[in-house]
């Protein structure tokens, strides 16, 4: 990934990783973007996670060419982007770290040695200059750490935004940058909208003209649509019309059940991607139902509660800040069946979500005779589609 002349990315392509943070799925990998300045001074902008830094210092040697860097500007301490710190501070020690006062604070928490004497706490807009280069410095607590800190190189105005604009994926492997941005985005710094609205008003009021994550690809084009989809999704409006279909079956009944609703929208035109919560990706399934206007859940009654898939959606949605939806639920129990009323409950607690009328109820497995009772819930899913106020989409 190049970036210029000047600015070298020397970050490390992770392909073995199958979980990132423990729980996300890695279908395509990831990065640990690091990237190197060269002026009269040089900087270096993050190191990477532990397991990758035997690579990393070999690129920033090979890019370095003998010289020696004066600045390590630290942008965010989470282990996959401090975990070389220790080794590059004690090959060069005359370098200099420049990080926020919370990251300064932070730093001890993630490193046994003390370096506290070579750091330099940047404030908001502060800057250094490295000849031709300067480094602006933005505060951006929240996104999605408190001591994040973000850099705008004036010259060439790049910049280097954190985990922010950041995706799944390594350079090689082809894979869009919406597709594992978004994924990234709603898992990772979803619950932060707010934090990510200040964030977007600081990046258009500088001119940037690329911008540098710490994960996934450099962005260089189509900054605008780039920019447009992260106020989207920060302000919590459905990307898409379309439906999000999540069903969690014991027997393959709720499943079929399931199915057969999917195949009765589609026959009217309507977009529906659907998830089997035992198997897909939970991240696939919060990245759904942020992307569409409209979410079905169909679910079993077990042990007089629900599947426990299905609570694990929905407290995934819940700490994500999920709101400003439309939502049906299909119920499925043989006797008692209580998981309309455990998602409604568990639904109240997030802003802005609407029950889609009716609740639909089976017995077992759907018959015949419920069928009508799917073609109800079917033209009451897509008037609450044709209800959605298309300008907030």
């Amino acid at each position: 990934m190049e970036i210029s002349e000047n600015i070298r990315y020397v970050g490390v392509d992770d392909g073995a990783l199958d979980l990132f943070e423990g729980q996300y799925r890695l279908d395509f990998g990831v990065t640990y973007n690091s990237y190197v300045i060269l002026d009269e001074k040089i900087a270096v902008l993050d190191t990477v996670d532990r397991r990758a830094t035997g690579e990393w210092l070999l690129n920033i040697k090979k890019v370095l060419n003998g010289r020696k860097p004066d600045y390590l500007i630290v942008q965010h301490l989470e282990p996959d982007h401090s975990g070389g710190i220790s080794e590059l501070c004690e090959r060069f020690p005359d370098m200099q770290l420049v990080m926020s006062k919370k990251a300064s604070d932070m730093l001890p928490q993630f490193i046994d040695e003390d370096y506290s004497d070579r750091v330099i706490v940047a404030k908001e807009n502060d800057e250094i200059s490295l000849g031709e280069h300067t480094l602006q410095f933005i505060l951006a607590p929240m996104v999605h750490w408190p001591e994040v800190m973000m850099t705008f190189e004036k010259k060439e105005k790049v910049f280097f935004s954190a985990d922010a604009f950041g995706s799944f994926g390594t350079t090689r492997n082809g894979v869009s940058w919406l597709v594992e941005a978004r994924r990234y985005y709603f898992n990772i710094v979803g619950k932060y909208g707010a934090s990510v609205q200040t964030l977007l008003k600081k990046v258009n009021a500088l001119g940037v003209s690329i911008i540098a994550p710490l994960h996934g690809h450099v962005l260089k084009e189509d900054l605008v649509e780039f920019l447009e989809y992260y106020d989207k999704w920060s302000k919590y409006k459905p990307e898409r019309k379309g439906v999000l279909l999540c069903y969690a079956s014991a027997h393959g009944n709720t499943k079929e059940a399931a199915l057969y609703l999917s195949d009765l929208l589609q026959n009217k035109g309507e977009k529906v991607v659907i998830i089997d919560l035992n198997r897909d990706d939970m991240a696939r399934a919060v990245e759904g139902a942020f992307c569409f206007d409209r979410t079905i859940i169909c679910s079993i009654t077990y042990d007089g509660e629900l599947f426990p898939c299905v609570e694990d959606f929905l407290y995934h949605l819940k700490i994500k800040k999920f709101q400003n939806r439309k939502i049906a639920i299909v119920e499925n129990g043989s006797w008692a069946p209580v998981a309309a009323k455990k998602i409604k409950d568990a639904l109240s607690e997030m802003e802005g979500i609407e029950v889609i009328d009716p609740v639909l109820t089976i017995k077992t497995r759907r018959t015949k005779n419920d069928d009508s009772k799917f073609i109800e819930l079917r033209d009451a899913i897509i008037k609450a589609g044709h209800e959605m106020d298309m300008n907030t989409m």
